[in-house]
Parts: structure tokens; sequence; C-alpha cells
């Protein structure tokens, strides 16, 4: 044992070299280099978050861009690419081509031939086509003339709407009342107390109890044909025929 430090060391071990001595710092400055370092890790952290990934709307080229940045450029073909959020508070008659989000409020009134954003909330009138990459929140009660394309359309609770146009969807979720066909990739589902009054092609259907449907339905793959969907009998197709000559119209069984 040292007689000066209290520490033990071996005498039969090789010395070791002294260490340089360390400048000694101020208290003020060593928690200032703590705070750096801990706010550098949260800012690194929040930037990660924000950042987000967007597809080229020509090309479709996908790139990481700031969720801070109003716009870009494609770095393949160099196509401009707006990010910013928009809310239609009254008459607004211009294109949008987005990948921000787009709020249509109750007052607003949207005619626009085309729009194209990330996601959707229409609580006004939408009298133009309408395409979402995301979710389209539909909560107004009236009629939608134009076309709706989405990766997922949920009706909400207090929302009365009739589409014109076929909506082509790859999920649709009802809690309110909706008329119109649909073209579903995946699923369709009524919730309680809702509403879907329209010819629906899905893969699967599920209706809650006290829900309500009414149309005819076709259970099945979109880019499948009404006559593949139909099993042929044992003795081939035109033993099909002459047993039942109903399957030559090749028309959704009706269900309610």
């Amino acid at each position: 044992m040292c007689r000066q430090c209290g520490k033990h060391f071996s005498p039969a071990a090789t010395p070791q070299q002294p260490r340089p001595a360390q400048p000694r710092q101020a208290p003020g400055a060593v928690a200032a280099d703590i705070g750096a370092s801990i706010r550098g890790r949260f800012e690194g952290l929040w930037a990660t978050k924000r950042n987000s990934v967007i597809e080229c709307f020509d090309c479709k080229a996908k790139q990481e861009v700031a969720a801070a940045a109003p716009s870009t450029n494609c770095p393949k073909c160099g196509a401009h690419q707006d990010l910013r959020d928009y809310k239609i508070t009254t008459s607004f008659s211009r294109s949008i081509r987005t990948h921000g989000e787009l709020h249509l409020t109750p007052k607003g009134d949207l005619s626009s031939t085309s729009v194209i954003c990330r996601s959707a909330i229409i609580e006004g009138k939408l009298r133009g086509n309408l395409q979402c990459a995301e979710t389209a929140r539909i909560s107004c009660v009236g009629k939608l003339p134009g076309r709706l394309a989405a990766q997922h359309v949920l009706i909400e609770r207090r929302s009365d709407v009739q589409f014109f146009r076929r909506v082509r969807v790859k999920s649709l979720e009802v809690h309110g009342h909706m008329t119109g066909d649909v073209v579903a990739e995946t699923v369709v589902v009524i919730h309680r107390h809702a509403s879907l009054d329209g010819n629906v092609t899905a893969k699967s259907i599920s209706v809650e109890k006290g829900g309500m449907f009414s149309g005819q339905l076709v259970i099945g793959s979109v880019a499948l044909e009404q006559a593949e969907l139909i099993p042929s009998a044992p003795g081939g197709a035109e033993a099909s025929r002459q047993a039942d000559p109903a399957l030559l119209i090749g028309q959704p069984l009706p269900a309610a």
C-alpha cells in the first residue's frame, strides 16, 4: 500500500507512465459542456423524427426532406415539390399538388379540377377531384361530384355524403352515412349505427351490429372480373351455362 495515497500496487509490475496533468476547468464550463452535449442529443433526435420521405410526383423517386422546408426539388428529374399545408376557408379554384395536408374548413369551397395531397380533412364543399397518398377524412353533409382516390377513407360519425363517382380506396371505414359505389383493395368496415348504400367490390367487408349495408356486393380481388369469381360446374363451362343461364349475365349478387 502506498503510504502517500493509500492505493495498492505490485512491486513486480512495470511502473506505469504518469498521466499528463489535465487542465482544471471552472465548474461553470463543465456544466456548459454537459448541457451542450445533452442539448445536441435531443436536437439530433428531434431532427430525426421531423424528417420525412416523399415521392416525386413525376418520376416517383424518393428523397428525405425536413418537415420545416416549404418546398424542394427532385434530385433525379429536378421537378418542384411543394411541401406546404393548405387550409381553405373561402372559395378556391386553383389546382393543388403538395406533399402536405389539405384542410377544407366548413366555410371553404374547393372547386379545383385536380387536388393531390398527402392527407386531407374535408368539412366543406368539394367540387373537384381529390387524390390522397394517405388518409382522407370526410366530415360533412352533402354531395361530392368529383372523384376520390386514397389509401384510406374515413367517413366521420356525423357525416352524410353522397358520391356521384366511384370511390377507389385501399380501405374504407364508415362511421356515418355514405351513398355511392366503392372499390376497395382490402376491407370495408361499417361501424355501429353507420350505413352504406351502394355497390361494393372488396376483398372483405365487416358490418358491426347496428350497422346497415344495402347494395350489390362482390368479394374478391379488384383485378378479377365477375365471371372469374363464379366457380364453374364440374361438367365444364358449357354445362354450367346450360344448368344456370343467369351465369351468362355475370352480375354481382344483391346483398342487404
